[in-house]
């Protein structure tokens, strides 16, 4: 009898487990899905009045004509009905010889708000599209 109650106390605590180590996969799995790899972001050239769209890979430099922008971080919202897309971009202005180390943008997108933290360029202007 003793014998029965600790195989029923086993299989509880089994079940437990697998479900807890299932949790704690799906959060993590979730997780992974958020943040990007790649960070889309237009790019207006304000005296052409012509936009391109440029991809960057999270971490390499690219350059478009004068300005050098990269991507460190992008992320995906966790709410389908309301996406918001943040990332951290660096933009840097090569016509500025003597500023080499002075960012003209550096600091957090918000595809939702580009006003909350703007690119402030007198040629250019950039915004946030999307996040993979």
């Amino acid at each position: 009898m003793l014998f029965k109650r600790n195989i029923g106390l086993g299989k509880i605590k089994f079940k437990l487990f697998i479900f807890l180590i299932f949790i704690i996969n799906f959060s993590v799995y979730s997780e992974q899905n958020l943040e990007g790899n790649y960070t889309n972001i237009k790019i207006l050239d304000k005296i052409s009045s012509k936009n391109i769209l440029i991809k960057l890979k999270n971490g390499e430099p690219k350059k478009y004509k004068d300005l050098l922008i990269r991507s460190m971080k992008c992320r995906n919202s966790e709410f389908d009905d309301n996406p918001e897309i943040t990332a951290y971009i660096q933009v840097s202005d090569l016509t500025n010889k003597d500023k080499d180390d002075v960012f003209v943008f550096n600091g957090w997108m918000f595809s939702s708000s580009p006003s909350i933290t703007p690119f402030d360029h007198p040629v250019y202007d950039i915004w946030l599209v999307s996040c993979y």
